[in-house]
């Protein structure tokens, strides 16, 4: 919620997400995501500077700054001018510096039909950026003469913000009198060659949302059930293949919308992770094994009360008092301290599914797809994307290793399966 500095100065701190990212951030290491929409007419870049001026003061959290105190980080109200769209880049996601652009956290590119945005997570998770760039498109859309209404994940400009969309939904809702345990299983982590700073190799596969829900349906699961089952198979697949002198658990770490169970409006981050594996240490796995354990793994643990226990065990680091008079500078050591050894090392691999992305139905006859991208993992591994739109299902990976073995195995079962998969990627080839 917006608090006062000085009284004058309106100011965030950051939300229980939020507060990970800035401490991670490294040379080497991004904290940013990409959404973008592709349109079917080329982007005119003026127009879209145009959108850009006049939508983001529609959304404060967006339009802020990063500062450093003493105990915490905070945002706050940023009116220099910018940020300013500019030409795609061949490696997208790059790490963002707090005092560069105008020290603007967000970024916005163009390329032929692609409209880009870029976020520094600090400031928001995909589906709350997803506002921001459905009102922008809108907007542009406008500026070239269509009749665009504001409703399906379009913002009206001359309304002011509901405070819901400000919010720190993470303390509102931990109110669980129990924290649930939580495991710190080595997992087995891909082996590949480094590329060189900062090299991030993107694969991305269209394909058909019809097809992926007949294929789901007739494993009688759901589609993020069924991608999940498929990239956890391609894992155990390259685990056998590397030829591993002691196999360990595979896992992926999942991002879960709160929103979905939580009412809230926040367009500030609300997002707890789950860890979907497979142990191969317990035996051979044939796919349909790996199926019904995500399909029943996702319904013992996605439900409002473990959710609630799990975002109660997070707030309760800001909570204890302690913490709170503990110098920034030590809170920034123990953190990374604790994503590198049992945070990061939960996971194989990262999947997050947008779902079913909506916009008002007159926009339709001017986009084509919405894509989503990770960013760079922070260890060696791979990061997918999942998004949808129409008929169109968009799986973005992102890596920052030479090889695609994974990927690979990923896309040739969705194929073995019956699926038509269309490959771009940045890669280079030949």
């Amino acid at each position: 919620m917006s608090k006062r500095l000085n009284h004058k100065t309106p100011w965030y701190r950051l939300d229980l997400s939020a507060i990970v990212y800035p401490t991670l951030q490294r040379r080497n290491f991004s904290s940013v995501y990409r959404l973008s929409v592709i349109l079917k007419e080329k982007v005119e870049p003026d127009l879209l500077q145009k959108a850009v001026d006049l939508t983001l003061p529609r959304f404060p959290t967006f339009k802020v700054a990063m500062r450093k105190g003493l105990f915490w980080r905070y945002l706050e109200p940023n009116d220099r001018p910018g940020p300013f769209v500019e030409p795609d880049i061949v490696n997208p996601c790059m790490p963002m510096f707090f005092q560069n652009s105008n020290r603007y956290l967000i970024r916005i590119y163009y390329y032929e039909c692609r409209i880009a945005l870029e976020v520094f997570h600090s400031l928001s998770d995909g589906g709350g950026a997803l506002y921001l760039l459905r009102t922008m498109t809108a907007v542009y859309l406008r500026l070239k003469g269509y009749e665009i209404p504001d409703g399906h994940g379009v913002l009206a400009l001359d309304e002011k913000p509901d405070p819901e969309e400000l919010e720190d939904a993470y303390i509102r809702y931990a109110s669980s009198r129990v924290r649930p345990p939580r495991s710190r299983d080595k997992t087995y982590r891909i082996r590949g060659t480094k590329e060189p700073f900062y090299t991030l190799n993107i694969i991305n596969g269209v394909l058909q949302v019809s097809q992926v829900r007949a294929v789901s349906g007739k494993y009688q699961v759901s589609v993020t059930e069924y991608l999940n089952a498929v990239l956890l198979y391609a894992l155990l697949e390259k685990q056998k293949a590397d030829r591993v002198f002691r196999e360990l658990p595979v896992s992926i770490a999942m991002p879960v919308n709160l929103r979905r169970f939580f009412p809230s409006k926040t367009l500030r981050n609300f997002i707890t992770m789950v860890y979907p594996s497979i142990d191969p240490r317990m035996g051979d796995y044939t796919f349909e094994d790996i199926v019904v354990q995500v399909h029943h793994f996702m319904r013992y643990y996605i439900n409002n009360k473990f959710l609630n226990a799990d975002i109660t065990t997070n707030a309760a680091v800001t909570r204890n008092p302690f913490i709170r008079v503990v110098p920034l500078f030590f809170k920034d050591f123990v953190v990374r301290q604790f994503y590198k050894r049992v945070q990061d090392r939960q996971s194989s691999a990262g999947l997050t599914n947008l779902g079913i992305i909506e916009t008002p139905k007159e926009m339709k006859a001017y986009i084509e797809r919405f894509d989503v991208l990770m960013g760079q993992p922070f260890s060696a591994r791979t990061n997918c994307a999942v998004a949808s739109y129409g008929d169109s299902l968009s799986i973005s990976f992102a890596s920052s290793i030479v090889e695609a073995d994974v990927e690979r195995l990923f896309f040739r079962k969705l194929v073995k399966d019956g699926i038509h998969v269309k490959i771009e990627s940045n890669r280079k080839t030949g």
